[in-house]
C-alpha cells in the first residue's frame, strides 16, 4: 500500500523531503497572486485563496502533469471582472461551474491537443495582452471614491503608494537574484507591511476592499447556485464559459508543454484538461472564483525539485491551513505591496523579446502578434486567440494556394502533360484553373497528379470544371495518379481517370459523394 502512494505521488528519480519543501515554497508563493488576482476580479481575497487551494489540491491529484501547479490566475480574473461588475458574483459561480464542465468534455472527447497547436505567433500576442491587461487593472488601485465620485489619487497618498510599490517590486525583481529559497513576493509583502505599521504609515489595506455579500465567507462551505435557472442566465453565462474554458486550457496546456521541455517528459493533455474541469466545478460550488495552472508557481515548483505529485498536494493542504491560521494578518496587508508583486509579474509575462525579433519574423507572424495584442487589451483573450488562430490559418490557406504549380512538356507521342506539384484545394483551386492553356493545347492533353493531392470538394470542382473545358474544344483529357475516391467523387470526369494499382495514391477526401 505504501509502495502504491509513493508511486502515484513521486516520480521514479523522486525525493519525498524535496517535493515537502518544494510545496513548502509554493504555498508561500501561492499566497500573493491570489490575493491579488482576487482583487483584480472586485472579489474578496478569500475568495481567490480557496479557488487557489481547489486548484492546486485537485490538479496535483487527478492532473496529467506531475509538478505543475494550478490556482487563480490573472488570466481568468481580468475576464471575471466584467462578469461580477455586470451580473454580480452569483453568476461569476455558476459561469465558473459550466466552464468546468466545457473543460471536463474537451477531456472526455480528447479534445485537448487541439489547445496545443496555437501557433507561436498567437501565444507571443496572448502573453503580451495579458500583461498589459493585468497592467491596467492594477491602475484601479491608485483611484480613491470620493461623494461617490472615482479619483485619482493626488498628493501625500499618491506619493506614499508609488514608494510602497517600488519599494515591493525592487525586493520583488532583485531577492532571486540572492537565493531562491524563499518566495520573493512574500518576502516582499512581509516588508511592506512591516514598514507601514512601524511608521503608522495611513495606507489602504485589503481589508478595506472586502465589501459586499462575500466580506463575511470564513470558510469554503458548499453552497447551490443561486442564479435562475432560465434562458437568460444561460445567454449571460454561455460566453463567459467559454472564453474562461478556452483561455484556461490554453495557459494550462502551453504551462504543461513548457514543463515538458524542462523535465524530458510528457505530460497527458486530456487528463489535464478533466482535472482543471473537476476542479473549477468545485471551486464555482465552494464560491471561488476558478483558475487555471500558473507558469511562475509550476517554474518555482519544478527549480525547487518538485517533480511529483507531492508537491502540489502539500502546497494545496499548507496553502488551505496559513489561511484559516493567518487570515487576521493576511486582511492587514497594504494593497501598494500586492500592487508591486503584480507589476513584477506583469514584467515577466510579457515577451519583451518581441521588441528584438519582430523585424526578423514573417511580416505576417508580426502582424499576428500586435492583432492579439491588440484585441486582447480591448476584447477577451479568447477572442483575441480565435482571432489570431482565424488569421494564422487564413494566412496558411494563402501561402499554400501559391505553391501549386506544373511542369509542362510535349511527349514522345505529341500528346501535353501538365506534371502538378502542390496540394490541391479550396485556396488553389483558382489558381490550378490558370495554369492550363486550353485553346493552345493539342488534341490529347494528361495532367498527372503523382505530386499533388486532391484534398476538398472545391479541388474535385475545379478538376471538373477543366475537364468539361477540354471536352467542349473536342479534346481528350488523361487524368493520372488521382484516388479510388477521386475517381467517385468525379462522376463524369471519372471516365478520364487512368488507372494504375501499383502507383495511384490511397486518401480520403473532404468532400461530400458528388450525385
Amino acid at each position: 500500500m505504501i509502495n502504491t502512494v509513493k508511486k502515484f505521488l513521486l516520480p521514479t528519480e523522486g525525493k519525498w523531503s524535496i517535493d515537502l519543501l518544494s510545496g513548502l515554497t509554493v504555498a508561500l508563493a501561492l499566497i500573493p497572486e491570489a490575493i491579488a488576482f482576487a482583487l483584480v476580479a472586485h472579489l474578496n481575497p478569500l475568495v481567490g485563496l480557496y479557488s487557489a487551494f481547489f486548484l492546486c489540491l485537485i490538479t496535483a491529484l487527478f492532473g496529467g502533469r506531475p509538478g505543475m501547479i494550478s490556482g487563480a490566475t490573472g488570466a481568468m480574473a481580468v475576464v471575471a471582472v466584467s462578469l461580477v461588475s455586470l451580473y454580480g458574483v452569483q453568476y461569476l459561480f455558476a459561469t465558473i461551474v459550466l466552464t468546468g464542465v466545457f473543460q471536463i468534455l474537451i477531456g472526455i472527447f480528447r479534445l485537448g491537443k487541439l489547445i496545443r497547436i496555437l501557433p507561436k505567433s498567437v501565444m507571443v500576442g496572448f502573453v503580451n495582452g495579458l500583461a498589459i491587461v493585468i497592467f491596467i487593472a492594477q491602475l484601479e488601485q491608485f483611484k480613491i471614491m470620493k461623494n461617490g465620485v472615482e479619483h485619482w489619487l493626488s498628493g501625500y497618498p499618491l506619493y506614499l503608494m508609488i514608494g510602497l510599490v517600488l519599494v515591493s517590486m525592487v525586493i520583488t525583481f532583485f531577492l532571486p537574484k540572492l537565493t531562491k529559497k524563499i518566495p520573493s513576493a512574500l518576502v516582499a509583502i512581509i516588508t511592506v507591511t512591516a514598514i507601514v505599521y512601524i511608521f503608522r504609515m495611513d495606507a489602504r489595506v485589503v481589508h478595506d476592499m472586502m465589501q459586499g455579500d462575500l466580506a463575511s465567507i470564513k470558510l469554503p462551505t458548499l453552497a447551490w447556485l443561486k442564479v435562475p435557472f432560465n434562458f437568460t442566465t444561460i445567454k449571460i453565462i454561455v460566453p463567459y464559459a467559454i472564453t474562461l474554458c478556452i483561455i484556461g486550457l490554453s495557459e494550462s496546456l502551453m504551462t504543461l508543454s513548457l514543463i515538458d521541455e524542462m523535465t524530458h517528459t510528457r505530460g497527458r493533455a486530456n487528463k489535464e484538461c478533466l482535472a482543471q474541469g473537476i476542479a473549477n466545478v468545485l471551486s464555482g460550488f465552494f464560491q471561488g472564483m476558478g483558475g487555471c495552472a500558473m507558469l511562475g508557481q509550476s517554474m518555482i515548483n519544478i527549480n525547487s525539485g518538485g517533480r511529483g505529485r507531492l508537491s502540489g498536494v502539500v502546497a494545496g493542504v499548507l496553502l488551505f491551513l496559513f489561511v484559516i491560521v493567518l487570515w487576521p494578518f493576511i486582511k492587514m496587508i497594504p494593497l501598494a505591496a500586492l500592487v508591486g508583486v503584480m507589476f513584477i509579474v506583469v514584467i515577466k509575462t510579457f515577451e519583451w523579446a518581441t521588441f528584438r525579433f519582430i523585424r526578423k519574423i514573417p511580416k505576417h507572424d508580426a502582424i499576428i502578434i500586435a492583432i492579439v495584442t491588440v484585441v486582447t487589451v480591448f476584447t477577451n483573450l479568447a477572442v483575441a486567440v480565435v482571432t489570431g488562430v482565424v488569421i494564422a490559418a487564413l494566412e496558411f490557406a494563402w501561402q499554400t494556394a501559391k505553391n501549386i504549380k506544373a511542369e509542362k512538356k510535349i511527349n514522345d507521342d505529341g500528346a501535353k502533360e501538365y506534371l502538378l506539384y502542390g496540394p490541391l484545394f479550396f485556396g488553389s483551386a483558382s489558381h490550378f484553373k490558370e495554369i492550363f492553356d486550353i485553346k493552345e493545347d493539342p488534341k490529347v492533353v494528361i495532367i498527372d497528379f503523382l505530386h499533388s493531392r486532391v484534398t476538398d470538394h472545391s479541388a474535385i470542382h475545379a478538376i471538373q470544371f477543366i475537364t468539361k473545358r477540354y471536352l467542349s474544344l473536342g479534346k481528350k483529357l488523361h487524368l493520372r495518379h488521382l484516388s479510388a475516391e477521386c475517381k467517385v467523387l468525379l462522376g463524369r470526369a471519372a471516365d478520364m481517370v487512368e488507372t494504375n494499382i501499383l502507383e495511384d495514391p490511397d486518401y480520403h477526401v473532404a468532400s461530400d459523394k458528388l450525385d
